[in-house]
């Protein structure tokens, strides 16, 4: 066992469980017979944030950052429902508001004493113009995330790795203990969540098993994990040191398929992994993919186009199906708020939409 007690959450990784996953190969799994993909459309609220990850160029100096404007948000959302979008993708850095003084002032300004509640304003506006909001705003407490889970259909966060790494280093260091304290918290909250590992970064593969079971491990407790994305970490202006191989993406995202729970999707992102040489990982989902916005977490790394989505599954010999951003289970099974309920059971365009993906 292990965890975060300064956290309140304690994981339980059994050490026989580790060691089947670092024996775990690809001629250990199957190709999935389906791969899946949500049309989202990326909003970075800010680019502010208090980490300062070595590896990260989402984040922008203080004095840097901005913040995006209620009519920016509505602009993005249209225009991604009008190319038929039916996620809106809600990002900024951890606690942003903590350390950016002008973020502070612009918030207060707008009538909010915290991103969270600004957040909640974006996810209205969001599900206003037909789009489901899907937030990925970091390390939440649980009064945060009660704040703004009822105007989401997901959330999500990062694991990365249960590893103390040094590319999280410096006075303001992630801490996996309060990652994992997220994770426990959205399912006490019954709020479906996607996460994942972080590859490349200096974890060990004890440290990537260890971070495969413990996300199991809190799938079991509550069963909110719809998702896990085992993503390589990229070069870029900030990240010099170079990306795993193929062939660890090969053994880790096997090591995936073996150690999550079978109703759990493991997810490789296009634009970063190369999924062509995953296809046969056990890999069944290409995640959210955005027709009109960059990703801005990865600029350098555009979103493939539909077509190429499509060839891969044809590569794969298996159908490409679209999904919303809360998998189907949840809905069927009564997870959603009202708010969100109200918004599948519409009877405008969006609604119609959603129904038409749900039926297909």
């Amino acid at each position: 066992m292990f965890g975060a007690g300064e956290y309140g959450v304690e994981v339980t990784v059994e050490e026989a469980a580790v060691e089947r996953l670092l024996d775990t190969t690809p001629a250990d799994v199957s190709s999935a017979p389906e791969l899946t993909f949500a049309r989202n459309v990326f909003v970075p609220l800010t680019t502010a944030c208090r980490y300062t990850c070595t590896y990260c160029t989402y984040y922008d100096p203080p004095g840097q950052a901005s913040l995006l404007s209620p009519e920016e948000i509505r602009d993005i959302c249209q225009r991604g429902a009008d190319a038929g979008c039916t996620e809106a993708l809600f990002t900024f850095g951890d606690d942003p508001d903590d350390r950016y003084t002008a973020i502070h002032e612009q918030l207060a300004e707008w009538g909010h004493d915290s991103i969270h509640a600004y957040l909640r304003e974006a996810c209205e506006i969001a599900l206003d113009v037909g789009l489901l909001p899907h937030a990925n705003p970091g390390d939440q407490t649980r009064e945060q995330m009660e704040l703004v889970a009822d105007v989401n259909a997901s959330m999500g966060v990062m694991l990365e790795t249960t590893a103390e790494v040094q590319a999280h280093g410096g006075p303001r260091a992630k801490e996996p203990g309060q990652r994992l304290a997220t994770l426990a918290t959205a399912g006490e909250l019954g709020v479906p969540f996607t996460t994942g590992i972080l590859v490349g970064i200096g974890e060990s593969w004890q440290d990537r098993a260890e971070s495969i079971l413990a996300i199991r491990d809190l799938q079991e407790r509550y069963g909110h994990i719809q998702e896990v994305i085992v993503q390589p970490v990229v070069n870029n202006d900030r990240w010099q040191s170079g990306s795993p191989d193929v062939e660890t993406m090969r053994r880790v995202t096997a090591m995936a398929r073996v150690g999550l729970p079978e109703e759990v999707s493991v997810q490789s992102p296009p634009n970063l992994a190369p999924v062509r040489e995953l296809l046969d990982c056990g890999i069944d989902d290409l995640g959210g993919v955005s027709p009109v916005t960059d990703d801005h977490i990865n600029p350098e790394y555009a979103w493939p186009q539909l077509r190429e989505l499509e060839s891969i599954a044809e590569e794969a010999g298996v159908p490409l199906n679209e999904r919303l951003p809360v998998y189907e289970r949840y809905i069927e099974d009564g997870w959603l708020s009202e708010r969100i309920e109200a918004a599948l059971d519409a009877d405008d365009a969006a609604g119609e939409r959603y129904r038409a993906l749900l039926v297909d």
